[in-house]
C-alpha cells in the first residue's frame, strides 16, 4: 500500500509540470534539479532530526549509485519528452523499468519470479501501454524521435537500477537515511544542467509553490514511504505496483484537462487493477 501511494503521488507530477510550463515557463531540466534539491533538504532534515543520518559502510557507495541513477533518470526522461514526445517517453520509460527489474532481480537479489508475478508483470505492461497510447493521438515522428526513444529507455534503466540498488541496501540501512543521502547525491550530480537553462532564478521565483509540492510531496514524501514499502516486498512486485503512476496521470488528465480515456484506456486501467490484484493474492 505504501508503494501504491507513492506511485499515485508520482502520477500527479505531470499535471504540476503543465502548470509550471504555463505559469513559469519552467525548463524540464530545472524542474528535475529543483525537485531533487527540495527533496534532499527535507529528507536530510528529517533524518538528522531522528539522529539516523548514517548508513552501513557497505552501502555508502550505493547511495552515490542511487543518486546517479536518480539524476540520470531526471535528465534522460525530461530530455526524452522534449525530443520524442510525452507519449513515447512515458510508454518506454514506465514500461521498461519493471521489465528490467524482473529480468535482473533473480540474478541481483536472488528473488524468485512466481507465475502470478509473471502474469502481473505482463498485464501491467500491456495495461500501461493502453493507458499511455490509446487516449492520445499518434506521436509526431521527427528526426529526433530515435534519440528521444533511446533516452526514454535510458530513463527506465536508470530507475530500475535505482530500485535494485535500494532493495539491496535496505537489508542493512534505514530507509530514511538511505533515501536522504541518495537524493542529496543526485541533487549535486544534476545541478550542472542548470548551465543549459535560461534564466533559472526567474523560473524558480515564478514556480516555487509547484516546485515545493514536487520536491516535498511527490518526491521526498513519496520516495520515503516507497523505501519503507520496498523493504518489505520483492523489487519485482514494487516495480509492477508503480505502474499505478500512469493510471493516476491518465485519470487526472481526463478530469482536469479534458483528455478522453476511451475504451482502450478503460481496458488498460482494468488490466492494471488486475495486475495489482494478482500481486496481493501472491503475497497473501
Amino acid at each position: 500500500m505504501l508503494i501504491a501511494l507513492a506511485a499515485v503521488s508520482w502520477g500527479t507530477s505531470g499535471s504540476v509540470m503543465l502548470a509550471l510550463e504555463q505559469r513559469a515557463a519552467a525548463s524540464p531540466l530545472l524542474v528535475g534539479a529543483a525537485r531533487l534539491w527540495v527533496a534532499a533538504a527535507l529528507l536530510l532534515g528529517a533524518a538528522a532530526t531522528r539522529g539516523r543520518l548514517t548508513v552501513a559502510p557497505a552501502d555508502r557507495w550505493r547511495c552515490v549509485t542511487m543518486g546517479a541513477c536518480m539524476a540520470g533518470y531526471q535528465a534522460a526522461y525530461f530530455s526524452a519528452v522534449t525530443l520524442g514526445g510525452i507519449v513515447i517517453a512515458a510508454l518506454i520509460a514506465i514500461c521498461s523499468a519493471p521489465l528490467v527489474i524482473a529480468a535482473l532481480a533473480p540474478w541481483w537479489l536472488g528473488e524468485r519470479l512466481t507465475p502470478r508475478v509473471r502474469a502481473a508483470l505482463g498485464l501491467g505492461v500491456v495495461g500501461t501501454g493502453l493507458l499511455v497510447v490509446v487516449p492520445h493521438d499518434g506521436p509526431d515522428v521527427s528526426p529526433h524521435f530515435l534519440v528521444g526513444a533511446l533516452l526514454a529507455l535510458a530513463a527506465g534503466l536508470a530507475y530500475a537500477l535505482f530500485v535494485l540498488t535500494a532493495k539491496a541496501s535496505l537489508a542493512r540501512s534505514a530507509p530514511l537515511s538511505l533515501t536522504a543521502l541518495a537524493f542529496a547525491a543526485g541533487a549535486v550530480l544534476l545541478t550542472p544542467v542548470l548551465l543549459w537553462t535560461e534564466a533559472p532564478l526567474r523560473q524558480l521565483a515564478l514556480g516555487w509553490p509547484w516546485l515545493l509540492y514536487l520536491g516535498g510531496v511527490a518526491t521526498a514524501g513519496a520516495y520515503a514511504i516507497y523505501a519503507v514499502g520496498l523493504r518489505r516486498v520483492p523489487a519485482t512486485v514494487a516495480g509492477v505496483t508503480t505502474l499505478l503512476e500512469p493510471l493516476t496521470a491518465t485519470i487526472l488528465g481526463a478530469a482536469l484537462f479534458g483528455e478522453r480515456l476511451g475504451a482502450g484506456g478503460g481496458v488498460g486501467a482494468l488490466l492494471l487493477v488486475s495486475a495489482l490484484g494478482l500481486l496481493i493474492v501472491d503475497r497473501s
